[in-house]
């Protein structure tokens, strides 16, 4: 613990993203304005305090980006096929999140694809995890990103959202540690988003 609550940039990264996060989730009215704004301030940030890392091809990061964005998205349409099969009471929050926070007009579908997706991955992959793997090993580093990521999900209020990004940065974050690419993970996270909100929405 010690040894990254010695990185001040981390520190104070992680205390932004969750007063961001908790006004994000405050009132849906303005949810995809203050959303936008946010992930602008934490690319900024990550940009800043963060080299860009890419250490894949481009073929490579099309390539399993788009089949691990695919296979994310196979995975959670499973999940909730069995919560419908099931009737567990789970059904009715995915059907609020959508309600509350699916994109409804021309420019969140923009800002999601163009701003949010890759955002999320500037910071939370490009920086926290980045600059966790710097002080632990790569299992560590990945739990504690995960648990990270997952933690700003709760000021939604939906256990279903906070379950879901759990199992999103898990993957996210394992294809980072393997594959050393932004750019990869990014493409993984709009074509999993583009399935989730504009093709294939679950409710």
């Amino acid at each position: 613990m010690n040894k990254w609550m010695a990185d001040r940039r981390l520190i104070l990264g992680i205390l932004i993203a969750h007063l961001l996060l908790f006004f994000t989730f405050e009132d849906k009215t303005v949810f995809w304005y203050i959303f936008t704004a946010s992930m602008l301030v934490l690319i900024s940030y990550s940009i800043k305090h963060e080299e860009i890392e890419d250490q894949a091809s481009a073929l490579s990061y099309f390539s399993i980006g788009i089949a691990s964005g695919l296979g994310l998205f196979v995975l959670f349409w499973l999940g909730s096929s069995i919560i419908d099969i099931l009737n567990i009471p789970l059904t009715t929050q995915i059907s609020r999140l959508y309600s509350r926070f699916s994109p409804e007009i021309i420019w969140h579908y923009l800002v999601l694809i163009l701003i949010i997706a890759p955002g999320e991955e500037f910071f939370w992959r490009g920086f926290i995890q980045k600059r966790l793997n710097q002080h632990y090993g790569m299992k560590m580093s990945i739990g504690l990103s995960v648990i990270l990521y997952a933690s700003v999900h709760l000021y939604s209020g939906e256990l279903i959202l906070v379950l879901a990004a759990i199992i999103a940065g898990l993957a996210w974050s394992i294809l980072y540690a393997w594959k050393r690419s932004l750019p990869l993970v990014i493409v993984s996270h709009v074509v999993f988003d583009l399935l989730l909100f504009v093709f294939l929405p679950l409710r």
